[in-house]
């Protein structure tokens, strides 16, 4: 790993507790009668949520391009790579906490950016940013959210966040959305390049629904300056012509890699460019000034029968080298998921699925549950393999797996 990785004690007198002690909280709990709020496997969390939500929100959030090929591949990914674990190694005191482009992180895991979640839970945004703040995860908020990024930042506080950035074909519109991120104390603006206009999803158009066009994702369009210039009336007075106005803007398939110096020029945050999925994108990337690669298909969502993520992961950090930091998106379930992928090169990973799920059942505290649970996981297994810090985690960890 070439980011920096403090010493256990670095951070205070005191070595932080593992994150694994958290079960030991779960266990205390159930002597008490008290079971976990949410399912702690990953398939009956699913379960339970596709249960509770309504069927169009579930179909939006779950669903992937076509016949959804791409989001079991990424599943199928992990299961062809195999851990290794090393004993007796001394892991009594294990700290994951690690910088990824001046971003400090007590755990290589952010929350990836999900959209429209006020389908999911009327706190939306706000809360996944409480339960990040809490649990000590870094946030990743996207541009078709359904609270402005000024308040989720004010919900946030203090706690690690970047923003995703849609690039809309209304370049004022793009430096003012930047603008505003880097003023909100955002420290990483995440390009999406793979979603150059909506895919075909058959899930949704069954139920004729795209949350868009019913207003919903789109608080920080409406809450932008420039949007708002473009408009002949406030969003509030006529939210059908704003929605009008989004579904001109947020399609841009005419964005090239010549445009991206354009956004270096706009903000002296560190970039990332996400859903890069070929070793020469990604160092077409580089070449244009992008600081990070976010390896992803989208969660599936984009082109079915699309390569996985987790197969190309390799290549992409080969091709950039060891100054670039390579994350990982895509069918990340589990802790073993998380320590599979910093084994294959990645410097961080970004899960997303399992804590909408979260927030579907138990708002904020669902939310901070599930990501309490994956960390312990992580910390647990990795132990569990002989490995402490980020610096005994590497290839060495993991072997193809056998027939």
């Amino acid at each position: 790993m070439a980011d920096a990785q403090q010493a256990p004690g670095a951070l205070g007198d005191v070595p932080p507790m593992p994150l694994g002690t958290y079960q030991f909280e779960i266990y205390g709990r159930g002597l008490g009668g008290e079971t976990p709020l949410v399912p702690l496997e990953y398939d009956e969390l699913e379960a339970r949520a596709r249960a509770e939500l309504p069927p169009e929100a579930w179909a939006y959030t779950a669903g992937g391009a076509g016949e959804g090929r791409t989001i079991a591949a990424n599943r199928a990914a992990f299961d062809r790579w195999s851990l290794v674990p090393r004993m007796l190694t001394d892991v009594t005191v294990r700290h994951w906490g690690t910088e990824v482009l001046g971003t400090r992180l007590n755990a290589p895991v952010l929350l990836g950016p999900v959209g429209v979640l006020s389908i999911v839970h009327p706190d939306a945004e706000l809360a996944v940013a409480r339960a990040a703040a809490a649990t000590g995860a870094g946030m990743v908020l996207s541009t078709a959210a359904s609270t402005s990024l000024e308040d989720v930042a004010a919900a946030a506080g203090d706690a690690p966040r970047w923003f995703q950035l849609y690039w809309p074909s209304d370049p004022e519109l793009m430096a003012s959305l930047v603008g505003r991120a880097e003023a909100a104390g955002y420290t990483a603006i995440v390009v999406t390049v793979d979603t150059r206009f909506m895919p075909w999803r058959p899930k949704d158009l069954t139920g004729a629904y795209l949350p868009f066009l019913l207003g919903e994702g789109l608080a920080n369009y409406t809450s932008d300056p420039v949007f708002r210039s473009r408009l002949a009336a406030a969003p509030e007075d006529d939210p059908a012509a704003a929605v009008a106005q989004w579904a001109e803007v947020f399609p841009n398939p005419s964005l090239t890699w010549d445009d991206l110096p354009a956004l270096r020029e706009r903000t002296s945050l560190p970039i990332l460019v996400k859903g890069v999925l070929h070793p020469d994108d990604a160092r077409r990337a580089v070449a244009a000034g992008v600081d990070g690669v976010v390896v992803s298909n989208h969660g599936g969502r984009q082109v079915d029968g699309s390569v996985t993520a987790l197969g190309q992961l390799p290549a992409v950090v080969d091709a950039v080298g060891p100054d670039v930091p390579v994350l990982l998106d895509s069918g990340v379930r589990t802790g073993s998921d998380v320590l599979n992928a910093l084994a294959l090169g990645a410097r961080a990973v970004l899960v997303a699925r399992p804590y909408v799920w979260g927030l579907a059942l138990a708002g904020e505290a669902g939310v901070a549950q599930v990501v309490r649970g994956l960390l312990a996981d992580f910390d647990l297994t990795a132990g569990m393999c002989g490995a402490a810090a980020l610096a005994d985690v590497g290839p060495p960890l993991v072997v193809p797996s056998g027939p």
